[in-house]
């Protein structure tokens, strides 16, 4: 079975992420940019299946700027065997949508044969949480998201999903689309030999017209903004005092 793994380049978690003074998008000057934490989840989760000899192939994909094939690169020493590089855009501002990435995503799925695509359930830039479910959509075929245990058996795929009221456990037949919860495992750090050795796998590279896809946006983003900052919090003296706050002030009770 042949895993595909769609992975997305995006600010380092570590970086506190700055707004643009004129409010037109955030601020990429000279700002670490990595992998997104639930694609890195997804490369390791296909790599420990390849280790227990149920995935034959893992191929990693990326949609967007020449600058993501370093994200590859890392994917390729965690462990994955190929990378394709769709280049999107020249500007790193410029955020293809769920619908155009979900339609690209079809096509290297099919190109490949994949038959099981594993990837985060969101990206910690836009928090769309929708190409998966687009995914799934367009190639017709069975999809969990929020998953946080997989295990492949007998050509089904057994998910346990993290759900409002707690885990749900669902079988769903291959070729399926997965997306994947940070609590799913812990991905390894890659080692220097398998960074070297990443250099040499195969490394494709193709553009949205391959695939027949227009990644023209159709959504206008108007402004960006910071969050308010928290107000600092008080002490009171007494629980009276604390229930008149909430009462008078909160307005909650």
């Amino acid at each position: 079975m042949k895993v595909l793994v769609p992975v997305k380049r995006v600010i380092d978690y570590n970086v506190k992420v700055r707004v643009k003074p004129d409010r037109s998008g955030v601020d990429l000057a000279n700002v670490k940019m990595s992998i997104n934490p639930f694609d890195e989840v997804a490369v390791e989760q296909a790599v420990r299946l390849k280790e227990a000899g149920i995935a034959e192939e893992i191929i990693v994909v990326s949609i967007g700027v020449q600058q993501a094939q370093t994200i590859l690169r890392t994917a390729l020493a965690i462990g994955a065997d190929r990378a394709v590089l769709v280049k999107a855009a020249d500007d790193p501002h410029v955020d293809i949508e769920p619908l155009a990435v979900a339609k690209i995503l079809r096509g290297v799925a099919e190109e490949s044969g994949a038959g099981l695509i594993l990837m985060g359930k969101q990206a910690i830039d836009n928090d769309m949480n929708a190409t998966g479910q687009m995914l799934a959509a367009l190639m017709g075929c069975a999809q969990a998201t929020f998953a946080s245990a997989l295990e492949i058996e007998n050509g089904e795929a057994r998910v346990t999903r993290e759900v409002d009221g707690g885990l749900q456990s669902i079988r769903i037949g291959l070729p399926c689309v997965v997306t994947v919860d940070l609590r799913m495992n812990e991905p390894r750090y890659p080692s220097l030999p398998n960074i070297q050795r990443a250099k040499r796998k195969p490394f494709d590279e193709r553009t949205p017209e391959d695939y027949g896809v227009d990644t023209t946006n159709r959504l206008e983003i108007v402004q960006t903004q910071e969050p308010p900052e928290r107000e600092a919090g008080i002490i009171l003296g007494s629980v009276d005092e604390l229930v008149t706050k909430l009462r008078d002030d909160a307005g909650v009770i």
